[in-house]
């Protein structure tokens, strides 16, 4: 049976009316916070460590979802493609949302076009490590085994592009050497092929490398921010130990899909804002190694600028290919 017209626009009216909630009535059920990595990843951790405060704070569930693939290009795509009625997140990091624009021809979706930044949620610094079979005990030592032996060693990284595949690659074309490039899902893979000796060296997050080290099942050797971790006092950075202009770390940012309203983007991006202020939210991120940030909409979409105009000629100078 044919229904009138009005009908037909009354059914239609509540789909409407979900898709422009106001910030005040958002949101209306479970929200979904997609983590394009593996689950114990350091995206993963930071995402399930904010969780619990920013459910309470918006008055419904939140749930992780991991969607791992393509070093983050997969889950990242997906949540591009998704309907923008800001009850789905994306918590991505620096590739899928900047390098990867560079890196791939035919990127399946543009996170410049197709996603709306919401805040900068927080840093880390890389640790570079070793295997213990390496039998290293310091940056010198490490980059001289690898200068002296072109193609005996592997290293890892968290997937082509990834901040931990560039900083090594900018580290073989400083120190004229090379390396046999392994991606994995997660850091946590990664630094399980190191102890195995599948995998020699690898800077990664310290959430993944620091517990190992202290166990002694590698060996961490220095940070690749720019300045010493006051979390990681103990490790020199990149330029202590000798290399200039090697400042890779990794960050954290959450994306909502285009046409996710602005009103709902904000009051997000307040939410987790002040959830990062949390003292017991802040503990929780020390001991994973995050420091939080907690930027605007306005400041993150500048950041990804910057950090495009940053690394698109250095990733054109290393020569990068999505398969290396």
């Amino acid at each position: 049976m044919k229904l009138p017209r009005f009908w037909l626009m009354a059914l239609a009216m509540p789909a409407l009316a979900c898709t422009h909630v106001s910030a005040q009535e958002w949101p209306q059920r479970v929200v979904r916070i997609v983590v394009p990595f593996a689950a114990g990843s350091s995206p993963d951790i930071l995402a399930r460590i904010v969780n619990d405060k920013l459910a309470a704070r918006l008055g419904q569930p939140l749930i992780v979802e991991n969607r791992p693939g393509a070093g983050g290009n997969t889950g990242t795509s997906q949540v591009a493609k998704m309907a923008a009625d800001g009850h789905t997140f994306l918590l991505s990091v620096n590739a899928p949302l900047v390098y990867n624009t560079v890196l791939y021809k035919n990127l399946p979706y543009d996170p410049f076009r197709d996603l709306v930044p919401v805040t900068l949620a927080a840093t880390t610094p890389n640790v570079c490590a070793v295997s213990n079979g390496l039998g290293v005990d310091s940056v010198k030592g490490w980059l001289d085994t690898a200068r002296r032996n072109p193609g005996k060693y592997n290293f890892a990284s968290t997937g082509n592009g990834s901040i931990s595949h560039l900083s090594m690659e900018l580290i073989k074309l400083k120190t004229n050497s090379f390396a046999v490039h392994f991606p994995y899902a997660s850091s946590g893979q990664a630094v399980t092929a190191m102890i195995q000796g599948d995998i020699q060296f690898a800077c990664l997050p310290p959430v993944a490398i620091m517990p190992q080290a202290r166990a002694g099942r590698l060996k961490a050797l220095a940070v690749t921010s720019a300045q010493r971790s006051p979390l990681l006092p103990e490790l020199p950075t990149l330029k202590e130990s000798g290399l200039d202009d090697i400042q890779a770390s990794p960050w954290f940012a959450y994306m909502a899909p285009r046409g996710t309203s602005p009103a709902v983007v904000q009051r997000m991006s307040r939410e987790i804002a002040a959830v990062l202020k949390d003292p017991d939210v802040q503990r929780h991120l020390q001991t994973a190694y995050f420091d939080p940030v907690g930027s605007t909409p306005e400041e993150l979409a500048k950041f990804m600028r910057e950090e495009l105009q940053r690394w698109k000629p250095v990733i054109e100078r290393i020569g990068l290919k999505p398969d290396m």
